[in-house]
Parts: C-alpha cells; structure tokens; sequence
C-alpha cells in the first residue's frame, strides 16, 4: 500500500511546480526520486510529510524546500511547501528555456487547479518575470494573479513588478 500511495500523494506536489504548460512532457514518465533528512507516511489520515533539506525530482523538474506536506482526502490532494524559499525550476517542452520559481510558501490544490506562491513570490520563463508578495495560478484557466502586500508596499514602497519581452518576429 505504500509504494502505490506515496507516488500518488507526491505528483500532487509534482503539479504544483510543474502546472501542464509549464511541464517538459517526457518528465512525467520519469521515476520521482525524493532526497530529505526525515520522511513520514500516515496511512490512517492520508498525509505524507517530508522535513530538513526536501529535494524533489522528476526529469528536468527539480523542487527544494524545508518542508512538503501531502494530504489526500476523497481523491484530492493539498499539498504545502515551506523554506526560506521552496523552490522549483523545470524545462519547457519546444526548447522555449526554463521555468523558474521561488517563494516562502507554496500551496497546490487538486480540487481547484489552485497554485498558490506566496512570501517574497517569483517566476522567471525566459525573460519574463512576475515578482509580488502572492502570486495564484489557476492550472485550469491559465489565470495569473500577482499582489503585494498592501501593508508592507506602504511602508517599503515594494509593489507588484512583472517584466514581459518582446515577441521575436
């Protein structure tokens, strides 16, 4: 039971840094090799905890971070990413670079599409970049929401900064 449960519970946290436009294709089919100092699987409430230097991999994917919390529940899954940052990079399909991404917490909800960075919040694809305290992606509809903290932008003047290159012609 728990070889055919942790690799379901851990592609939730693989989809978080990876969303389907963001991944590199042949990464899917790839082995999920996990490296952290301790590990914890709790079958009864459905929830995996990996603590202390957490590396994720699958192919090109690669996820860093204190700490991931999985929990499934009626074929859901939530799963949280904290460190000081989590963060992620990962090839794109048609030689189009690498996707980037940073941020004090990382949050991924199956039910919604929901991928929530937050804290000091970046993604880099190329030359593109979007940085704010929160940035939310909707797997689904392909929706970005970047914010800052409006607190904190007023004391620090710190706002929103998206750069967008020009398209090649």
């Amino acid at each position: 039971m728990y070889r055919k449960t942790l690799p379901e519970i851990l592609l939730a946290a693989l989809l978080l840094a990876a969303p389907a436009v963001w991944a590199l294709e042949s990464d899917r089919s790839r082995p999920i090799e996990i490296e952290a100092d301790q590990g914890q699987l709790d079958q009864r409430n459905q929830s995996t905890t990996f603590s202390g230097n957490v590396i994720i991999r699958q192919g090109t994917l690669n996820i860093r971070a204190a700490s991931v919390n999985v929990v499934t529940a009626n074929s859901e899954q939530v799963m949280k990413a904290l460190g000081s940052p989590v963060q992620f990079s990962q090839m794109l399909d048609n030689n189009k670079g690498t996707v980037n991404g940073r941020a004090n917490r990382i949050d991924y909800t199956s039910a919604d599409g929901m991928v929530v960075l937050s804290g000091n919040a970046r993604v880099t694809r190329g030359g593109d970049s979007a940085e704010g305290d929160r940035i939310t992606y909707n797997t689904r509809t392909e929706v970005y929401t970047v914010n800052s903290n409006p607190a904190a932008a007023e004391k620090s003047g710190r706002r929103v900064n998206v750069v967008i290159q020009p398209q090649k012609r």
